[in-house]
């Protein structure tokens, strides 16, 4: 097979997308000829047909399905070769890109980077976080995305090299004056009488809920969905529902939406976060130190609590 043209891809991917030659002519301002012309040469380089002409338009065959999901990450990849390479034009010298979850960012991780670049010997790097839910952390982190990853413990890190990294606790949130307010803590048992609100059902958190509520041979009681942990909050603060979400997450909005954040006793709601990465000895020098001064400040702060606690006991 020939070499792919990227431009072919594009316009391939942009036809898929809007299931419409014309449609995508008018957004790609060329004609529907010449991307037609594009789109039969395609084929021919590939060896089979990619497009089922209909009535109304156009849509993938199976072939044309595994090159859009193909494409469509050849593309990414360029667009952040072409991102890394505009940044060191710009005098940047070292560009680390980092997949976290929304726990980990509020957790540490913004105050961990900050502290990284506020070093002289690191004024010329550039760190990008980007938040997304832990399986596509690790998603990213095996393609190449991004070059480290910081999420649950619990998430599915085979293959991947790993450090510890800090943790949190999943809390109990709920309307001040709901029946489990009174609580100093709770098990995850004593909630599900009562109708939650949900995160996405691939998030680590509804993962974990999902599988402790099976192992007490029950079910969660959804009363909806959502997408954020701030909308998941609101719908609390209307007094839809109450919500399991991480302490340091809810704790800032208790006093401001009158919310109770109560602390979960069972084992599973202590998360551990990890760093990961595909080959430490393949990362950039800049993603190198990102990663050492990560996990240093990781453990620095637990050698702190645990002087704390030998103190005060």
């Amino acid at each position: 097979m020939r070499d792919l043209d990227l431009t072919s891809l594009r316009l391939f991917v942009a036809v898929c997308e809007s299931r419409n030659i014309a449609r995508a002519a008018e957004q790609q301002a060329m004609v529907g000829s010449a991307i037609s012309k594009r789109l039969s040469a395609l084929e021919h380089a590939v060896g089979t047909s990619l497009l089922v002409r209909r009535r109304r338009g156009v849509e993938p065959t199976p072939a044309g399905e595994t090159l859009l999901e193909h494409a469509r990450v050849v593309l990414a990849r360029l667009a952040l070769v072409e991102r890394d390479m505009a940044a060191y034009a710009a005098g940047v010298r070292g560009h680390v890109r980092v997949l976290a979850t929304r726990s980990a960012i509020a957790e540490s991780l913004a105050d961990d980077v900050a502290s990284f670049l506020k070093l002289a010997a690191h004024r010329d790097i550039r760190v990008d976080i980007e938040e997304a839910v832990s399986t596509q952390v690790l998603r990213g982190v095996r393609e190449g995305s991004a070059a480290l990853g910081v999420c649950w413990d619990a998430a599915d890190l085979r293959g991947l090299q790993t450090r510890p990294w800090r943790d949190d606790r999943l809390a109990v949130v709920m309307p001040a004056g709901h029946a489990l307010a009174g609580h100093a803590q709770l098990s995850f048992a004593q909630t599900l009488p009562y109708e939650q609100v949900g995160l996405p059902p691939e998030s680590a958190v509804q993962v974990m809920q999902q599988r402790a509520a099976a192992l007490l041979g029950q079910s969660v009681r959804h009363r909806m969905v959502t997408a954020t942990f701030d909308a998941a909050l609101r719908v609390v603060r209307a007094q839809l529902a109450i919500a399991i979400l991480p302490d340091e997450l809810a704790a800032p909005y208790a006093s401001a939406f009158g919310l109770k954040v109560t602390p979960l006793t069972d084992d599973w709601a202590r998360r551990r976060f990890a760093l990961c990465c595909r080959e430490e000895s393949s990362l950039t020098p800049a993603a190198r130190l990102l990663l050492e001064h990560l996990s240093a400040a990781a453990a620095s702060t637990t050698q702190a609590a645990a002087s704390r606690w030998s103190l005060s006991n």
